[in-house]
Order: C-alpha cells, then structure tokens, then sequence
C-alpha cells in the first residue's frame, strides 16, 4: 500500500461507527499491544484554546531537552501534521507504518465480530503506536471532541489533566448549556490525578470542581486576575503570572512570561500549561526561568499566527473564538486600519459571527471568499451578509488565495485578520507555501 492509498482509506472512513465507546478503543488497543502504557501523558480537553495550551506545554518540555510526541486536530494542511515529534510533523514513511499495524488489527477485528473504528479512533491508534516507535518522553494529548466519550480518554493514567475555557460549540454532541459541555470536558479527569483547569465561567467551573472532588482529584483553578498584561505589541505579550498554592498555604509567586502571540486570550493558555509544569516539576525537573524561557519560543499555526508583516491569521470558528477575535482586533483599530478576509462553514452560526464581527470592530474593508468541500458557503451569500450587517465596504472572490492576494493588496498599511475558520487558515497557508 502507499501513502496516498492509506490516506484516501482514511478519509474514507465516516465520522461516527456503530460502537464509539471507550471499551471499543481498548479492544483494538489490547491488538496493538497497548503501546500507551508506561508513558507519561499530559491530556488536554476544553472548547478554545486547548491546541495552545498543548503547544505551551511542548515547547517547555522541548527547552528542558525532552522528546514529545503531540498528538492534534484537526489538521491544515497535510493529515501528517496531527502527529508531531517535537515541532515536526511524522513523515509518510512512519505514517504508512502505522496505518498498516493499525489496519491489520482492525481487520483482524472485524473478523471477530466488531465494527469498525471511526476516522479520530483510527488516527488515535496510530498516534500511540508512533509516540511509542519515536521512544518520546513525554505524549501531549488533544482530546478530539468533548472528553468523556472521546478516543483518547481511554488512556487510564494521565500525569495531569488540562480542561481549557468553555463555551457553546458542538452543542448537538455536547448539550445546549456550559454546564452540559463542562461536564463532558471534566470527563477526562482521572481518580487522583490533578486537574488544572479554566475557571472563568462559573457555572462550567463549579461542575468541574465538582467532579474533582469526587475523584478525590488536586484541583488548581485559575481565573482571569492571574494574569496582569505588561506589555503588548504587534510582536507578542508580556505579562505577569501570579500563583499562589492554597492547599499548601504558600505565599503567592509571580512570573513574568513572554508570548509571541497578540491576542490576550493567550495569556491564560500559558498561564494554565505554565502552572501544569509547575505541579509537574518533580518530575521533569526543568527550572521556572528554562519554563518561561520555552514558553516565549512557543509556535502554534493559525492561531492569531503573524505570517506577513501586518497579516494574522485566526483559526477562530465559533461565538467566544470569534468573540476574542473582535476583542483583540479592536485593540489595534485604534492604531492601524483594518481589512478582514472572512469564509465560514454551513454548520456554524455565519450571520452571527459577522454580525459581530461588523460591530465590534468596524473594519474598513471585508473580503469573503469560500472554502473547499461540501460545507462551504458561497462567497457572494457571506458578502450580501456583511453588507446587511452594515459593512460598508465588501468584496467576494470564489477562490482563497486570489482572495487573500487581494486582502493583501487593499490593506496598504493597516492590519489584514484572516478569521472565520480553520479551514480558511489551513488553505492560505497552503497558498503561502507555494508562493
């Protein structure tokens, strides 16, 4: 087989199986032999934020010199990209290997009477065979959707579990209020393992305390008043941590960290990995100033990503993503004009996020275009939504990167946001690519 044969099988396979239970991922991993066991995993759960936080997590671990397998969706690009030895994707050699010791188990499976896993269970297998292969030290796991029923909550014994902020998205899989969807998050949370965890939103919060307690679970909440901005330029933050330990009744310490990312939002995903490593210091042993050190050299894709000068661009999707979004492009309305390249997907609130989009920000100019695949939406329609939101200037064009060359070009010295979906980040930095 080959790896574009692998990958077409892949793809091929739907979204959801007949059986999606965590005893159904444990029945294929005893075939695999449970390459998962023995490792030392860091899982992270939440609805944003949670790619951040792994990749705080990473580049920590990376400047205290251990080897780290990242485990990731949904991918940009390139399906290798969700699984990462350190910052660099697993080449098609490794990934067909693990796609061949993952399709003769589930063959052999099938044989018995099961059914088949789904697209996330397959590429989950195959991470663990990798992360085992490539002898990393550490595995960073991002839960794929939700926690409770998700693939990767099969792993029984996680050094700590992350759940990062919570809001209303995949409401039709995880329930119609936070507390509904903090309760599938803070299913990931193992009996005595410490849990680390977003404690803005109230409601999501006291479920998820709630759920420690009975674990008898470290619970270490954090809350918006950690974290005091020193310093905020189109380069990144500086900020000020402040912790202070009261199971043990420690004075309170403060850190100063540095992000190479702009939006304020960020502050808090570094702040919860940055506390996560310091729980975990017993362990890796690396200092507090090695941590901050690798927490500036952090690099997440898409993510409020400068790729050109004064160009950014935000894999932001649903109300609270976009909600930051308008938050931190405002910030820099008051210093720079600002051009919006916008495409969305039919399952999400589109008129919605434009709304906000249009009144919280004003933009001087918006350009829609449309994404690859069966759930775009058409250009026109998103631009005729904008105008009808009150956008005054408004431009369509059907194909992603003559869009972006021309969100490029009308900016002049003003700031261009590339939002609305991860799909539109990946496909322009397709198009980077090949310029």
């Amino acid at each position: 087989m080959t790896y574009e044969e692998a990958v077409n099988y892949i793809e091929g396979i739907g979204k959801f199986a007949a059986d999606t239970s965590l005893t159904h991922t444990d029945r294929l991993l005893d075939k695999l032999g449970h390459p998962e066991n023995g490792k030392k995993i860091i899982h992270v759960a939440g609805t944003n934020g949670k790619g951040s936080v792994c990749a705080y997590l990473r580049a920590m671990l990376a400047e205290g010199g251990y080897r780290v397998g990242f485990f990731t969706s949904p991918h940009l690009v390139r399906i290798n990209e969700r699984f990462q030895i350190g910052t660099e994707e697993v080449d098609d050699d490794t990934f067909l290997w693990a796609f061949e010791k993952v399709k003769e188990a589930i063959d052999e499976f099938l044989q018995e009477g099961g059914s088949h896993p789904t697209y996330f269970e397959t590429l989950f297998l195959m991470a663990v065979l990798i992360f085992q292969k490539a002898d990393t030290d550490y595995i960073i796991l991002e839960v794929g959707l939700g926690g409770r029923l998700d693939a990767t909550n099969v792993i029984r014994h996680p050094m700590a579990c992350v759940i990062t902020s919570i809001s209303l998205d995949h409401t039709e899989y995880l329930g119609d209020t936070t507390e509904k969807i903090a309760g599938e998050k803070a299913g990931i949370i193992k009996k005595g393992v410490p849990v680390i965890f977003d404690g803005h939103d109230r409601a999501a919060a006291a479920v998820i305390r709630r759920r420690a307690e009975e674990l008898d679970s470290p619970c270490y909440e954090l809350t918006q008043d950690c974290c005091r901005p020193v310093r905020t330029t189109t380069e990144g933050i500086a900020f000020d941590f402040t912790w202070r330990d009261e199971k043990s009744g420690g004075k309170a310490e403060t850190f100063r960290l540095q992000i190479p990312q702009i939006a304020e939002y960020q502050m808090m995903n570094a702040s919860l990995a940055f506390l996560t490593m310091l729980i975990l210091q017993k362990d890796h042993g690396i200092p507090a100033g090695r941590l901050a050190e690798g927490i500036s050299k952090m690099v997440w894709p898409c993510r409020m990503e400068t790729v050109l000068p004064g160009v950014v661009v935000d894999g932001a999707h649903n109300p609270d993503g976009i909600a930051q979004f308008v938050k931190t492009a405002s910030q820099f309305h008051r210093n720079y004009e600002i051009t919006v390249l916008f495409a969305a997907v039919s399952d999400k609130d589109h008129a919605d996020m434009i709304r906000e989009i249009v009144e919280g920000i004003h933009p001087e100019r918006v350009i829609t275009t449309r994404i690859e695949g069966s759930r775009c939406i058409s250009e026109k329609i998103l631009a005729e939504e904008f105008a009808r939101a009150g956008q005054q200037e408004v431009y369509s064009e059907p194909d992603v990167g003559r869009a972006f060359d021309l969100a490029c070009s009308r900016k002049g010295d003003g700031m261009l946001f590339c939002v609305g979906s991860l799909y539109l980040a990946g496909q322009i930095k397709s198009h980077l690519a090949k310029k």
